[in-house]
């Protein structure tokens, strides 16, 4: 258990049977009474966000999270099958969980998941993937206002928005968190 002074941003407890990342931490001292320690907490099942306020003698849960590594294998159907490494156990994971995170899933990639009572809620992928670029619109001669941007298709057909230099067959590198484009990969000849 946590006592209310070990609270800080980032620090992940239990609330109500469920785990919460507290984003926002603010300690309050009043002229008079206890001292108040005042959190904004983010779910982390549902994302949905909370303010609680904790007096200084209060207790905190820490709830029962594991992160492991794990290989992405393959998708089958609906489903995103992972592999633990070290006991070859298979673990199936919905688009609920996954979101758009499944557009930059690369075969053999090592991911982080975290689990709250051995069921996955999180699954965090390396900040860069590279794609190539399988379908776009050749760049307008002439067109050099900066950053100008032209839609593009990846060749597992997720669309983001590139630089206008950036042709098919060309490999980028896809920030994973935020889903857009980084920077073009040398070809290294």
């Amino acid at each position: 258990m946590y006592s209310a002074s070990d609270l800080r941003k980032g620090l992940k407890i239990e609330v109500d049977g469920a785990p919460y990342v507290i984003t926002d931490f603010q300690f309050v001292k009043p002229g008079k009474g206890q001292a108040l320690y005042r959190c904004k907490i983010k779910n982390l099942i549902t994302g949905g966000t909370v303010d609680k306020t904790y007096r200084a003698v209060e207790k905190i849960d820490k709830p029962n999270l594991e992160e492991r590594d794990l290989i992405y294998s393959y998708a089958d159907a609906d489903q995103f099958v992972f592999m633990d490494s070290s006991t070859y156990e298979q673990i199936h994971i919905g688009n609920d969980i996954l979101g758009d995170q499944r557009w930059f899933l690369v075969e053999d990639m090592e991911v982080q998941m975290l689990f709250f009572n051995n069921q996955p809620i999180e699954v965090t992928l390396p900040f860069f993937v590279e794609r190539t670029i399988a379908e776009t619109e050749p760049g307008v001669r002439g067109d050099t206002a900066t950053n100008v941007q032209k839609p593009a298709k990846l060749d597992n057909g997720y669309e983001i928005q590139v630089p206008l230099f950036i042709n098919e067959g060309d490999r980028v590198r896809i920030d994973t968190r935020t889903g857009k484009y980084a920077d073009r990969v040398s070809k290294g000849f």
